[in-house]
């Protein structure tokens, strides 16, 4: 039996000695860096027509194109390259964390009506999680940060439905599995406080597996009430109002990518 071809991807060769990968893309990321939509839109846009580049219509939404060099026009407007964005949103429970959604619940998009680029979510918070949110228009920015391999610290808090001993908290320390092949890293857990029915813990992960947080307490048979994203890195929650963004500081995006 003949193996199959091996299908590769031509390399596109620079067009001129000022081409860089920054400034060389397919077009409906060029589109999503301009913070016009998402590359998923961008892609319907382009693929019905809406889109021309050097004034001749494109359908191809993965076409090679230099944002720089070429013209590029949706709708008979030009674009022009948009600044990076970068904000965090105090995500509120009960708010999906997406674009739109099918059920026609409530998104984090709700609450960004000001902003007046298109951003994307860096990684997700689930339904019932609250707190720090990432979200930008610089795809590279958004790789960096959920690349399971950058091992960014994330900080939790998180309201147990019942009192945690010791072992259960070294348990969760070394790691547990959420089902076979899949157990989790290593991870700092700590007491933050205890009342007389329920368990405050503080969680540092350097991953971020589907609802990791409540599979990690459902091994040990509890279950995890609330639970806050308040640190990514070296950036902070802070007293940021529920439902309220800001954009970050100069120094605070250095500090997440450096």
């Amino acid at each position: 039996m003949k193996s199959r071809p091996k299908i590769t991807r031509p390399v596109r060769k620079s067009n001129s000695a000022t081409d860089s990968p920054k400034q060389t893309m397919t077009l409906d990321r060029a589109l999503s860096r301009s913070g016009l939509a998402s590359r998923t839109t961008a892609a319907e846009w382009i693929r019905s027509g809406e889109v021309r580049v050097n004034r001749r219509i494109e359908r191809d939404p993965e076409k090679w194109v230099h944002t720089d060099q070429d013209e590029i026009e949706v709708r008979g407007q030009r674009i022009e390259p948009r600044k990076p964005v970068y904000i965090m949103l105090n995500k509120p429970t009960g708010v999906i964390t997406s674009f739109g959604d099918p059920e026609k619940r409530k998104t984090v998009y709700a609450y960004l009506t000001k902003l007046e680029s298109w951003v994307f979510p860096v990684g997700r918070l689930d339904k019932d999680t609250s707190g720090l949110l990432l979200l930008t228009n610089e795809t590279e920015f958004g790789h960096r940060l959920t690349d399971p391999n950058s091992k960014i610290k994330k900080k939790y808090l998180a309201k147990v439905n019942a009192l945690l001993n010791e072992d259960e908290l070294s348990r969760l320390r070394r790691g547990v599995e959420l089902e076979p092949g899949l157990t989790t890293r290593p991870c700092v857990v700590n007491r933050v406080r205890q009342t007389e029915k329920y368990s405050w813990i503080e969680i540092i992960l350097t991953e971020g597996k589907n609802r990791q947080i409540r599979r990690m307490v459902e091994s040990l048979g509890k279950k995890v009430l609330k639970l806050v994203r308040v640190e990514i890195g070296a950036l902070r929650l802070g007293d940021l109002p529920v439902g309220q963004w800001r954009r970050l500081t100069r120094e605070e995006v250095k500090g997440l990518t450096n």
